[in-house]
């Protein structure tokens, strides 16, 4: 797609407010900040995207299909659009064109360093026109960008925020079956792009996977690091994957010769790490017959050979049926069967599937006991579950492996887009917000018979009498400060001395980039903090 020209990124009701402020308005001031967590234990939300959006959408989209091409040809482009859709003369152009001549955006934009977690209900960035002279027709602009602002920056964060929410569960049941986390970063795996809405959104929700995670399949979320976040693949890990198979493979290799599908892959693969997706047909042949057939070839391998159930219930797959909550295991006939102790239904079930994937694979490839005293499965062979996992899946798989005496380690999620698209604005409630403006009074004295000017500052601020209170908005000028323990915390009605302090700094200005993160830059800020896992109460 050709990108959109930078005056219609936003939404109608956006196009006539330049008309709509009062008359001599000259500083708009406006924040963005995450409202509400809908999830369970988030309270913060991850900073990221802002330099992606300040790069891709104000500098280069508004200098290059804006203030680089002819004044004539962007003003026509533009009433077209407007005369066609909201009807002939509804829109000036005037506040366009001056806007065009001044050659580049009056804004000030201040912002949280990226990588860091900001509590919700205070603010992560501020916006504001820089009012000198001129620029003041610019006022208008501040609140004009919120749809593309809002647009670009929510999905990324919530992505960020999710992925490190679930290396705070791996870390969590890495500590307490393993004794590090050494192996954590790979624990999570991007599965999600095939499930995104766009190209784009894989990209902006893969960048914030890689965060917290260096396993990802979403190969242009690298690429896209690179060129917005300073990375380089030839000098740091970014991100990486492995040789995978998927069904086609599978079934392209027989039914009746799934065996020898494993062997001909293994001796393709001779070192490295090779996943091999299991349940085209029947998983529990594949653990129980082909693996142990096989099993010499495998511990022969200069590497990890990775079994992937893709299909059913992940936590029941993994780790069996043994203390599957709400249910029952008994023997009737001879024969174990597993009862829902809601209905009374019950059905057979065979040993493998009382087992599950990770003790199957530990009866026939054994392995070694952590300093923490659970069973890790031997390095010659592992799982992965990429199919609807979910935060609460991925703690229960961990917890119940840990019951039955396994490491958490003994697996890795494959996230998809179960988890990173299946999100909204309202996750974690993003709203940008104007709290303070800045209005040329004129005026006349009785005493002189010339006009009088001056400048009232106004604190403007909503609190919707019919809304719960998540909706009521901070009110003037803003500031982030943190407190002994190093949590931001949110100071409003500021005076504009105490607007210039705190933790909110400068990253863009007048239509040039300010502070300019690399990736390694926001992963370490991101890393610095000492989170505990809250999990859910009983």
């Amino acid at each position: 797609m050709k990108a959109i020209q930078p005056l219609i990124q936003a939404d109608f009701y956006k196009m006539g407010h330049y008309n709509m402020y009062p008359e001599g308005m000259r500083m708009l001031y406006s924040n963005l900040t995450p409202r509400k967590s809908r999830l369970h234990g988030i309270n913060h939300v991850v900073v990221f995207m802002v330099q992606y959006w300040a790069k891709e959408y104000l500098i280069d989209q508004w200098n290059e299909n804006f203030f680089n091409k002819p004044k004539e040809e962007v003003i026509a482009k533009y009433m077209r659009m407007m005369n066609c859709t909201l009807g002939p003369k509804s829109i000036d152009s005037t506040h366009i064109e001056q806007l065009h001549d001044l050659g580049y955006l009056p804004l000030d934009i201040k912002a949280l360093p990226e990588g860091t977690k900001c509590p919700i209900k205070v603010p992560m960035l501020t916006i504001k026109n820089t009012a000198k002279g001129f620029d003041w027709f610019c006022s208008w602009l501040v609140n004009y960008l919120e749809t593309i602002g809002s647009c670009t920056l929510w999905q990324g964060m919530t992505s960020a925020t999710l992925a490190h929410q679930y290396k705070l569960i791996f870390d969590h049941y890495a500590m307490e079956t393993v004794g590090n986390t050494d192996f954590t970063t790979w624990q999570g795996h991007d599965f999600s792009m095939r499930g995104m809405s766009s190209l784009e959104t894989a990209c902006m929700s893969g960048a914030g996977h890689l965060l917290s995670f260096t396993g990802t399949d979403t190969i242009p979320a690298i690429e896209w690091l690179e060129q917005y976040y300073n990375a380089n693949v030839e000098k740091e890990l970014v991100g990486a994957s492995v040789p995978a198979t998927e069904h086609s493979v599978m079934c392209m290799g027989t039914k009746n010769d799934e065996v020898g599908t494993f062997e001909r892959l293994i001796d393709k693969y001779p070192t490295g790490i090779l996943s091999v997706v299991s349940d085209t047909w029947d998983l529990w042949k594949v653990c129980t017959e082909y693996l142990p057939a096989i099993k010499a070839k495998v511990l022969a391998r200069d590497g990890k050979l990775v079994i992937r159930p893709d299909s059913g219930d992940p936590v029941d797959i993994l780790c069996g049926l043994e203390g599957k909550e709400g249910h029952s295991v008994f023997f009737r006939d001879g024969q174990r069967r597993i009862k829902d102790n809601n209905t009374g239904i019950s059905r057979e079930i065979s040993d493998a599937e009382y087992k599950g994937v990770v003790e199957l694979l530990w009866e026939t490839f054994g392995g070694t006991m952590t300093e923490k005293g659970y069973k890790l499965l031997d390095s010659h062979i592992g799982t992965i579950y990429g199919d609807s996992i979910t935060m609460d899946r991925a703690t229960e798989i961990c917890e119940r492996l840990k019951a039955k005496g396994f490491a958490s380690i003994n697996w890795v999620a494959g996230i998809g887009s179960y988890t990173y698209q299946c999100n909204t604005r309202d996750t974690f409630g993003f709203a940008m917000k104007a709290t303070y403006g800045e209005v040329v009074i004129k005026t006349k004295s009785e005493f002189i018979e010339e006009n009088i000017s001056f400048v009232e500052t106004r604190e403007i601020w909503k609190d919707p009498i019919t809304d719960d209170g998540t909706k009521k908005s901070a009110k003037g000028l803003l500031a982030v400060f943190k407190d002994d323990k190093g949590e931001y915390y949110l100071k409003d009605q500021c005076t504009l001395e105490e607007e210039k302090t705190g933790e909110l700094k400068t990253v863009f200005l007048n239509s040039k980039l300010m502070k300019d993160f690399s990736l390694a830059e926001v992963r370490a800020n991101l890393a610095s903090y000492k989170d505990v896992l809250v999990l859910e109460e009983a």
